[in-house]
């Protein structure tokens, strides 16, 4: 699958290490074009200007920090018909909080913004150092990606990159839902830094059989 990360900061850096890995054709874009070049370097991917980048994308994966998402987005062109994989969330600035998130979600803000893309919210409870290690945490035990997105070809677009990446994949209904993700992620955090039990975490959903 042709896939553009938009980002490179420690999230854009693991996807572009773990799509290239995983056999995808990976391109890279970043406000700072040398470090964008420096990730593509480093994993086989194809640095590219934002400008028509999003063109001949069969997804998009939104690495970049809520704030600075849908201006990142309107960055790379048209995209309208596109699956964009909204990984943000909005959170404050001592990372302890969200600034929004009862009546509506920063991927349904991006969509608002992004008119005619097929948004889809997905990794946002997935630590960066998590995607660079990757999703195996021993024992029969993969790290789950919940998706939620109003587009069923979106949900599969994800669906198929999260999987060929080696992650467990929960349908999470529609794009409202990720008022429930993002708080999910919020908690994450919170267990990783606020009570110390570092970033080798991940939230999953056990199902009896």
């Amino acid at each position: 699958m042709k896939v553009l990360v938009i980002g490179a900061g420690n999230m854009g850096s693991g996807f572009v290490k773990q799509l290239t890995a995983a056999g995808h054709q990976v391109s890279v874009t970043a406000r700072d074009p040398a470090k964008a070049q420096a990730v593509a370097q480093q994993f086989g991917a194809k640095p590219v200007a934002a400008d028509g980048a999003a063109k001949n994308a069969d997804a998009i994966v939104l690495a970049t920090g809520y704030a600075d998402a849908s201006t990142a987005l309107r960055s790379v062109g048209d995209v309208a018909g596109k699956v964009v994989i909204d990984i943000t969330n909005p959170l404050t600035a001592d990372y302890m909080g969200l600034t929004i998130g009862h009546s509506t979600s920063a991927a349904e803000e991006i969509a608002r913004s992004a008119a005619g893309a097929e948004v889809v919210k997905g990794f946002n409870t997935v630590f960066a150092q998590v995607l660079a290690q990757g999703a195996d945490f021993g024992a029969g035990q993969k790290v789950t990606v919940f998706l939620a997105s109003d587009s069923e070809r979106a949900k599969q677009t994800a669906r198929a990159l999260a999987e060929s990446m080696g992650f467990d994949t929960i349908d999470a209904g529609g794009l409202k839902n990720a008022r429930y993700l993002e708080p999910l992620a919020g908690l994450n955090i919170y267990f990783g830094y606020g009570a110390g039990l570092g970033t080798s975490i991940a939230p999953t959903w056990i199902r009896k059989s």
